[in-house]
């Protein structure tokens, strides 16, 4: 049902870009005319992070085991439009969070062994890196659509580490510290769009992009949000974004990652 749903409002989106677009396709009428826009965002992110590496009987939920909270980071995107229909962009976000906790279970990861009710700390580091080439299919004064391709890079580390000590349970935990990373490059397609409301004042922008790989994993994210023009060169920007929502299976030698990153974001947008 959900499925059905999706399929149906993408058509209907697209029926009205069509109607909308269908008398005003020419490069006077742009909306947005610009070369280089540059976008960057504040995320307060609600993420959920499981490692998993493969032969080590190491399952780390990061999100539920140290505790992990909302935080905030950063959303940047360059886009170069070079000709009228034409972009070339490249996006990033950065996340990296720590804390350190009790553990209220044992925990075996890459070979060592945390106990019940050690001191220890966790770390994660997951950045992405995206080159991406778009085309504007509809182009006009209300906006317009495009069709976008990406590679989206992933260089993803978890790591634990304790000190040496005596757990309230009598439990002589060893120094230890343990550690799991992933590149992962994956290719990623789907639609982006805006569409004015107020002439060229008020504007909603959204994007959704995603891919399944048989036995290897799967990815999709949205960044959908309302902007307001204060200059021709400046928009103000908020919404909510599922950055990366990022599963990757393990296999005899490969680190298994399942991420997820979402939350409000807010910023500016500069074109020129």
């Amino acid at each position: 049902m959900r499925a059905y749903a999706v399929r149906l409002g993408a058509l209907l989106i697209l029926f009205f870009w069509i109607d909308a677009f269908a008398f005003a396709q020419t490069p006077e009428g742009d909306a947005d005319q610009y070369s280089v826009r540059v976008s960057a965002f504040w995320l307060r992110s609600s993420p959920t992070v499981s490692i998993e590496a493969a032969g080590q009987n190491g399952f780390i939920s990061f999100d539920r085991d140290f505790a992990f909270r909302e935080y905030s980071t950063f959303l940047g995107r360059l886009d170069w439009k070079f000709t009228r229909k034409n972009h070339l962009y490249f996006t990033s976000a950065p996340f990296s969070q720590s804390n350190e906790v009790v553990l209220n279970r044992t925990i075996t990861f890459r070979g060592n062994t945390y106990f019940t009710g050690a001191t220890a700390r966790g770390q994660l580091q997951a950045t992405v890196y995206a080159p991406g080439y778009q085309y504007d299919i509809l182009r006009g004064k209300r906006g317009h659509l495009g069709i976008a391709a990406q590679l989206n890079i992933f260089h993803t580390t978890g790591k634990i580490s304790a000190a040496a000590q005596v757990t309230g349970a009598g439990n002589h935990q060893a120094a230890a510290s343990s550690s799991a990373s992933l590149l992962a490059p994956i290719p990623v397609g789907g639609p982006e769009f805006r569409l004015y409301l107020l002439k060229d004042r008020l504007f909603i922008n959204g994007n959704g992009f995603g891919m399944y790989f048989l036995g290897y994993g799967n990815y999709y994210s949205t960044t959908d949000y309302l902007g307001v023009h204060v200059s021709k060169y400046l928009s103000i920007n908020g919404g909510y974004a599922i950055g990366s929502h990022l599963r990757v299976n393990n296999s005899a030698n490969r680190v298994g990652v399942d991420l997820v990153q979402k939350g409000p974001i807010a910023g500016i947008e500069v074109s020129f």
